[in-house]
């Protein structure tokens, strides 16, 4: 039997097939190769969960101090400082006490504590002080920071020490989330 010769357009093809299918191997092994240094291993830390809940419980303690700072703001003088501070921790404690148990479920376990001495530095570095401030005196008390204006207590900042404790790690982090911005 004698074979015909092949059309040129059909060697082409031929040729395109061989090439198509030494770039879809060559692709294999690249993604092959990918995984086995990007997937997970045991002993490798990828992108940490313990990162984001960290994170999402400082933002959490950010916004609720925000939240308590306006709904006390005016409601107590200077002289009664030390009543607006423990208001402003009686008004934190039910939040903190929901964030503390928001994804116990999810093997997340949030614990919070007020810093004083995070508070302390804070009013110390960011209140300002002399003959020319605006507004008056800083006090830090109790892990609060107030500040008088116009003979008011406004709640300035709290410090917090985070702590986010997941089956893998504990992070411990010290927040001081400012209450006006």
């Amino acid at each position: 039997m004698r074979r015909r010769p092949l059309e040129p357009d059909a060697d082409r093809r031929g040729q395109m097939v061989l090439l198509a299918g030494v770039v879809v191997a060559l692709a294999l092994v690249a993604m092959l190769v990918a995984y086995l240094q990007l997937g997970y291993h045991a002993d490798v830390r990828t992108a940490s969960v313990d990162g984001e809940a960290a994170a999402d419980g400082r933002s959490y303690l950010q916004r609720t101090t925000h939240e308590t700072s306006r709904a006390l703001r005016g409601e107590f003088t200077w002289s009664d400082r030390g009543r607006a501070v423990t208001e402003a921790r009686n008004r934190l404690q039910p939040r903190i006490r929901t964030l503390q148990r928001s994804r116990v479920e999810a093997g997340i376990a949030y614990t919070v504590e007020f810093n004083r001495t995070a508070a302390q530095r804070w009013a110390t570095a960011n209140c300002p002080s002399g003959s020319g401030r605006e507004f008056g005196p800083c006090a830090a008390d109790r892990g609060v920071v107030v500040q008088e204006r116009g003979g008011r207590s406004l709640l300035l900042a709290v410090g917090y020490d985070l702590t986010v404790t997941t089956d893998r790690e504990t992070v411990q982090l010290t927040v001081v989330a400012p209450a006006v911005k």
